[in-house]
């Protein structure tokens, strides 16, 4: 059975996550970036140099093949966004709903608050369960491209995965 899509951008949402890691470390000074998986590859978006940037993913890769799995779990990750936002959200309608008039806004404002505190660790575990997989022994980059001008650059990373000497996929 061949690799799904979502398996495939979820091995690229781990090697996105440790290049940026490794840019966050190496880079002499702060920069912003932005990351978008997708089956094919990644984009990162923001001025990185390329040499940096290939530097990174080159080590990410490495790092991940060689067991490095924590590297593909980020606290910037949009995927804590998106849990802080549905807790959060999920919470205060549970307290207005539950709770008398005067009480209302007291307590969506704890629930709420008691959401945004679980939702990095509960983020950090659907990142390592569901949104990525840092299992890349046969994840290849194939090229890495760069558009953009000025201070906003884009770069797409682009990769394949192989196929283990002798295997038959029919």
């Amino acid at each position: 059975m061949g690799i799904t899509l979502l398996e495939r951008t979820r091995e690229n949402h781990a090697l996105e996550h440790a290049t940026i890691a490794i840019l966050l470390r190496t880079l002499p000074r702060p920069v912003r970036m932005l990351g978008r998986s997708t089956p094919s590859g990644f984009y990162l978006h923001g001025n990185v140099p390329t040499e940096h940037l290939t530097a990174a993913v080159e080590e990410a890769l490495q790092r991940l093949q060689r067991g490095e799995s924590s590297l593909a779990i980020s606290p910037l990750c949009g995927t804590n966004l998106a849990v802080a936002g549905v807790l959060a959200g999920l919470s205060a309608a549970a307290a207005f709903s539950a709770a008398t008039r005067p009480e209302r806004w007291l307590r969506a404002i704890l629930m709420a608050t008691a959401a945004a505190l679980l939702a990095q660790p509960l983020g950090q575990l659907l990142q390592k369960y569901v949104t990525t997989s840092a299992r890349l022994e046969r994840v290849q980059v194939t090229r890495i491209l760069r558009t953009g001008r000025g201070s906003w650059t884009v770069h797409r990373v682009e990769t394949r995965r192989v196929e283990p000497a002798g295997f038959d996929p029919g």
